[in-house]
This record gives structure tokens, sequence and C-alpha cells, in this order.
């Protein structure tokens, strides 16, 4: 096995690890903060913010086809 080889395996073994003790952390935390009430302002902050990034894509997109027909036009 080549040095690059070693380096993405080691990287995922420690991925592996890091995800399965964090599970516990991530139960107890959901939890935590479904029992305050809390978990609804979180949902609600990542809608906004999903919801951001859809209307940002929508935007660009529009941009970029009017500037592609104004150069179709061009040319």
């Amino acid at each position: 096995m080549n040095r690059k080889m070693k380096k993405i395996s080691s990287i995922l073994l420690f991925l592996c690890f890091a995800s399965t003790a964090l599970r516990a952390q991530e139960a107890q935390m959901a939890d935590t903060m479904r029992s305050e009430g809390k978990i609804y302002a979180l949902v609600a902050i990542i809608l906004v913010i999903l919801l951001g990034l859809i209307f940002f894509l929508v935007f660009i997109d529009r941009k970029v086809s009017r500037l592609e027909k104004r150069m179709d036009g061009k040319n």
C-alpha cells in the first residue's frame, strides 16, 4: 500500500470512530432541545437558511439565463 492509500484509510477509520462517539451526544442533545421546545426554533432557522439558499440559486440561474440569451444575440 502506498502512502496516499494509508493516509486515506486512516482518515476513514478516524471518521468512523468519531461518528460513533458523537451519536450518543447527538441523541441526548436532540432530546434536551425537544424537551425545552428549542428544537422548533432550530428547525425554523434551518428552513429559513435553506429557503434563502434556494431563492439565491433561482435568482442566479435567472440572471445567468438572461446573460446567455444576451450573449447568443451578440454572436
